[in-house]
């Protein structure tokens, strides 16, 4: 089966960013979130792009420098080493070739080594531990295959989205649909905060005083 790695325009990323992750889950259905044990190395770091995926075997980086000649700008490279902590799969080295590529991101399920000077570079990097031990490079693995983290699947040219909150991906077929879905959210809670400033409740806003009710649970006098 081929997949695609269409780039994203400046247009989606920007739109993207500004929505959040958290919206983007709830809008697409409450699907797609990432194992959250995942998470940014610095709580400023945003990305959003196509995914280039990779499956390698822990403990081995050799895959990753091969990767990296595919690797085209826009891309989010995500990792599977299947939640392998015992060794930093990624440093500073490969983080200066991503950024002379152009990459939008990267995503470990596994651990990083070098994070302060990740951070410092402003490379957007999401992974599962840090670890300094180093890896062989000898085994072999497969690039642009679907990956599977915990209960999400993530096929090759589905958009990733990273911020502070964590990690979310979205079907290549549906990023129009998922990006006007939540922008229509987002529009639905700034009306709630509106209504709430005005002395609104979120009980009365989000119609729960039948379940409370059915739950016993009385209003207050």
């Amino acid at each position: 089966m081929t997949y695609s790695n269409t780039q994203l325009d400046h247009v989606k990323i920007a739109r993207l960013n500004k929505l959040g992750t958290a919206t983007i889950h709830e809008a697409q259905g409450a699907i797609g979130a990432i194992d959250s044990a995942i998470a940014p190395l610095a709580r400023s770091m945003k990305m959003a792009g196509p995914a280039l995926t990779l499956q390698m075997r822990p403990g081995d980086n050799l895959m990753i420098h091969y990767a990296m000649l595919h690797a085209k700008a826009g891309q989010v490279l995500v990792i599977n080493c299947d939640g392998f902590t015992g060794a930093g799969i990624w440093g500073d080295v490969l983080t200066a070739q991503a950024q002379a590529i152009g990459l939008a991101g990267l995503v470990v399920n596994g651990a990083v080594r070098d994070s302060e000077a990740m951070i410092d570079a402003g490379f957007p990097v999401f992974a599962k531990g840090l670890c300094i031990r180093g890896t062989e490079k000898k085994q072999p693995g497969q690039l642009n295959v679907p990956l599977f983290i915990n209960d999400c699947i993530i096929r090759p040219g589905d958009i990733i989205v990273g911020d502070a909150d964590g990690l979310v991906v979205i079907e290549q077929a549906q990023l129009d649909d998922v990006i006007r879905l939540s922008e229509q959210r987002e529009e639905k809670e700034q009306r709630f905060k509106e209504k709430i400033m005005a002395g609104a409740s979120t009980a009365e806003l989000m119609a729960l005083h039948t379940v409370f009710g059915a739950l016993g649970l009385k209003d207050p006098d």
